[in-house]
């Protein structure tokens, strides 16, 4: 698709006063960059990576408009002036780039999910019912506590404007504070704030008239809202939509910024930030209806990763704007390269959540894998030419290997990658193979092109070692050269039939009927695996050596993928690590309590037992006189993530 193509995602867009460049914008979502409470380095420099690259608004992440608002550590705060400084820092680069920027208003009630100091706060909700997945018992809000909340929004609002902020965002999503006031199942009050959808709306009506008393109605202010929770107690579309309806007919909201999902249940959570197994654009359906029946603008997000997606989207008449968070974390200048018809030349996100949400989830700073630039900006927002331009011989083409050689060669380096199979991928071919996964093999798709337009000669069917290295006379080897999967010795390993999962996503393995998964790894290759073969018709024995399946995986894709191991029957046996093998009968032992744990009616057991590192490279390059650096799994086995980080810091270093 051309430039020329796009007719409607580079057209301009009046929301309120305020005019947006484009139809592209960036969602508020969390970074976990903040470190007490405001604006810091890191953040600024995140988002002028995007303003720089052609987004048309930003959203910044949420701010807590009052102090029983932290429901993390790393929360932005609007409830003293402390915060303007750095707000006005963002605003100038936006306004650098002809980018708007505007602030979420949050309150998450009842979603504590962490405090500063590891005890438990006191969190507010209308009423004393728990949430699932963080296991808060609320306290029911008093009329104290909602009036200083809701004055709190008004004066978070009037700080924002005092910076510069071009326009607020209601948090009404997810299950949030004002959420919750709307769900009938969640607000049990019997006062003025409960009963009737007009009692339930009361909350965030006065939040909304708070704001525009101290902002005016020059001010965009704008509610997110999600259209189905996707959980059984959560809101529903129908309910949403009523909602929405009565909110346009007061006048006060300048747009509707639709999405799905719930912070408070496992299932809803997922659409927070929807795992790769997740359809592109699947909340647009909804922004239609919600279209169809406002003036005002409407906002969409939900899986948009290519600019022609969203153009879709927008042709359609679904939405007025597309969120493309996670696109723009994977590529931050995805808009001006959509812009400029270089759509080959787009990152495309792969949704895999590992860099990004699973940084959240940690507390890190978020990132990509394919892109680990994001996020450190600081470091790596511009290439450093290299001085002096030097011979790079990498040996390995895996993320690791490719990345190392895009970047060495993007700062000026003669970089040849050679790579011993015909093509290039390493184990995210592999990866690419498992149930729902398919998406992942893009990391190999757009490593590829970056290494095509920063130069790099690549050479497959080219296994390095010391030989060719005295040929080529390089000044330095970056050895990634992988891993294998690792078996241990265990009784019967050799005389029973066992296999490792990279044998059966290679089909060269028959596993018969019924499969014992030996999961060490607790990762996508146990889950993955699991699921192929119960879809291929085998009863399946998921035994995880750990608290739980996916337990090193982002828990949106953990998630999701128990839910459908479910629905096909696996079972799943936590803390379970392999002992032996005899005949049709597995042997395991209980990780804490040692005792035994028999499996019978075996006919296979396929091994996700980690890898070890291929290092023969190394071992070969021993006494060499020139520089080598090992990176990825050959360091130590681990995942792309990894590899692709050590791939940018010792291209970018040496």
């Amino acid at each position: 698709m051309a430039a020329h193509a796009f007719k409607h995602l580079f057209t301009p867009l009046r929301i309120g006063n305020v005019t947006v460049k484009n139809r592209i914008f960036s969602t508020g979502h969390d970074t976990s960059m903040p470190t007490d409470g405001t604006v810091n380095d890191r953040l600024v420099a995140y988002h002028k990576a995007r303003a720089e690259g052609g987004c048309g608004l930003i959203v910044m992440q949420v701010a807590g408009v009052h102090d029983s608002a932290r429901y993390t550590s790393h929360i932005l705060m609007a409830t003293t002036d402390e915060c303007i400084p750095g707000y006005r820092r963002v605003v100038e680069i936006g306004r650098q780039n002809d980018c708007r920027i505007f602030g979420q208003l949050f309150h998450p009630g009842r979603e504590i999910m962490e405090s500063s100091d590891g005890s438990t706060p006191v969190a507010w909700a209308p009423s004393a019912v728990p949430n699932e997945r963080f296991h808060v018992m609320p306290r029911p809000l008093t009329q104290r506590m909602i009036d200083a909340i809701v004055e709190g929004y008004g004066t978070a609002a009037a700080r924002l404007r005092t910076a510069g902020i071009e326009g607020v965002e209601v948090v009404a999503s997810h299950a949030y504070l004002p959420s919750q006031f709307l769900n009938p199942r969640i607000n049990l009050r019997e006062d003025g704030y409960g009963g009737s959808l007009e009692n339930r709306l009361r909350f965030l009506r006065e939040v909304i008239a708070s704001i525009r008393r101290h902002v005016g109605n020059d001010f965009v202010v704008g509610l997110r809202i999600s259209g189905d929770d996707r959980d059984q107690d959560g809101q529903k579309e129908g309910e949403a939509l009523e909602a929405i309806l009565s909110l346009e007919k007061d006048g006060r909201l300048d747009y509707f910024n639709v999405i799905a999902g719930s912070s408070a249940t496992y299932s809803g959570a997922i659409h927070i930030v929807p795992p790769m197994i997740v359809e592109n654009a699947y909340v647009a359906p909804f922004a239609a209806i919600v279209k169809a029946n406002v003036s005002k603008p409407v906002f969409v997000a939900g899986r948009i990763n290519q600019p022609q997606d969203a153009e879709k989207v927008l042709a359609s008449g679904q939405a007025d704007l597309c969120g493309m968070t996670r696109a723009q974390i994977c590529d931050p200048a995805l808009a001006g390269k959509a812009e400029a018809g270089r759509l080959d030349d787009i990152r495309a996100c792969i949704a895999c959540n590992q860099a990004c949400i699973g940084h959240f989830h940690l507390g890190y700073p978020i990132s990509c894998i394919q892109f680990p630039e994001s996020g450190r900006e600081l470091e790596y927002a511009t290439r450093k030419p290299a001085s002096p331009q030097r011979k790079v011989l990498i040996a390995g083409g895996g993320p690791g290997g490719m990345k190392a050689a895009a970047v060495a060669a993007e700062r000026g380096h003669e970089v040849i990658l050679c790579e011993a199979s015909d093509r290039l991928g390493g184990q995210a071919l592999l990866a690419q193979l498992l149930p729902g996964r398919a998406e992942f093999g893009g990391i190999v798709t757009n490593l590829s092109r970056e290494i095509e337009l920063a130069g790099a000669t690549v050479r497959t069917r080219t296994r390095v070692d010391r030989a060719l290295v005295e040929a080529e006379k390089p000044d330095v080897v970056i050895v990634a050269t992988g891993a294998e999967p690792y078996l241990p010795d265990f009784e019967g390993r050799e005389g029973g039939h066992v296999v490792t999962a990279w044998q059966v996503l290679k089909g060269e393995a028959n596993v018969g009927g019924s499969v014992i998964v030996a999961d060490w790894r607790c990762d996508w290759i146990g889950m993955g695996i699991a699921e192929k073969l119960a879809r291929d018709g085998c009863r399946v024995r998921l035994c995880v050596d750990g608290l739980h399946a996916g337990q090193a995986l982002p828990f949106y894709v953990r998630d999701s993928w128990a839910g459908i191991l479910h629905k096909l029957g696996v079972e799943i046996v936590p803390y379970a690590r392999l002992f032996g093998v005899d005949g049709d009968t597995a042997y395991f032992q209980h990780a804490t309590s040692g005792e035994a744990m028999i499996f019978e009616e075996v006919e296979t057991v396929v091994t996700s037992l980690g890898h070890t590192r291929v290092a023969t490279l190394e071992d070969e390059l021993e006494g060499w006189s020139g520089e080598v650096h090992l990176i990825g799994d050959c360091a130590t086995p681990r995942t792309a993530e990894e590899a692709v980080l050590e791939g940018l810091k010792v291209a970018s270093a040496i």
